[in-house]
């Protein structure tokens, strides 16, 4: 028996009776792709992936629970047994409230700000941006992105003083939370109430507007208010993805702390 076969028995083995079924499908359906080299290339992903520590295997994702089919393209539900509160949160912000809607799902040439062309007929679902056989975190937390999002402010990320800390780190297993990506903004994590579960919020539109939600939510995890507030009103600052200090000084923080002095008796 030839090593290459050795590896897909023990493959088989992992991950029972839908490994023997994803192994004879491509002889029935070959128009799907699912040739041995892909099962292959497949389990090399898996077997070092989050999902293969965690015994999530194939057939948790390809195997309808009820009817016991295979599914060949697993979708957002498929996901959702596992990643509920990822999954709500995914449906009500831009990127998945179509599909939450019963909608064809977004795609970037249906978007407001500027795309990639190349990316124009993307389908916004759970696995345009996490790889679904190796769950590289790092990718969805900014390559993903960067895949569609052709503005300003995303292109400028990667030669942000952020971008720049986020790329040196890529040879650990996994962002760290002292990392900023476009997921630490726009997707931030949130602790479940009343315990000490922790997920992703996937609605990226929910920080947006207004605009100072973000500085709670986002930004004084690391900053402090008042360089908070300046940088987020900043227009042109946005636009260069935070690359420098805020040049700006709100007229309501100086008015605040002008108050504070004369309620404290310190003013001049």
């Amino acid at each position: 028996m030839s090593d290459r076969i050795k590896k897909l028995f023990v493959f088989v083995l992992s991950i029972g009776f839908l490994g023997w079924s994803l192994l004879l499908f491509p002889l029935t359906a070959r128009a799907d792709g699912l040739s041995e080299k892909h099962i292959e290339e497949i389990s090399n992903l898996w077997q070092k992936s989050a999902h293969a520590f965690a015994d999530v295997n194939c057939s948790s994702c390809h195997l309808e629970p009820e009817t016991k089919q295979l599914i060949i393209a697993p979708n957002h539900e498929s996901c959702q047994s596992c990643h509920e509160r990822q999954v709500e949160t995914f449906l009500l912000g831009k990127h998945g409230i179509r599909l939450q809607e019963g909608l064809s799902p977004l795609t970037p040439a249906m978007a407001h700000l500027p795309m990639k062309e190349a990316a124009s007929d993307r389908q916004m679902n759970c696995n345009t941006c996490h790889d679904v056989h190796s769950v590289n975190t790092f990718t969805a937390s900014v390559n993903s992105c960067l895949t569609c999002h052709n503005d300003t402010h995303s292109l400028n990320y990667v030669k942000s003083k952020h971008g720049l800390l986020f790329t040196e780190a890529k040879l650990l297993p996994a962002p760290t939370a002292d990392l900023v990506s476009c997921a630490t903004c726009h997707l931030p994590r949130q602790r479940v109430e009343g315990t000490k579960t922790v997920f992703v919020n996937h609605n990226n539109t929910y920080n947006l507007l207004p605009r100072d939600r973000m500085v709670k939510d986002v930004c004084m995890n690391c900053h402090g208010m008042e360089y908070s507030y300046n940088s987020i009103f900043d227009d042109e600052l946005v636009k260069a993805n935070f690359d420098a200090p805020p040049t700006q000084y709100l007229e309501t923080l100086e008015m605040v702390k002008a108050f504070e002095k004369k309620r404290g008796g310190t003013e001049d």
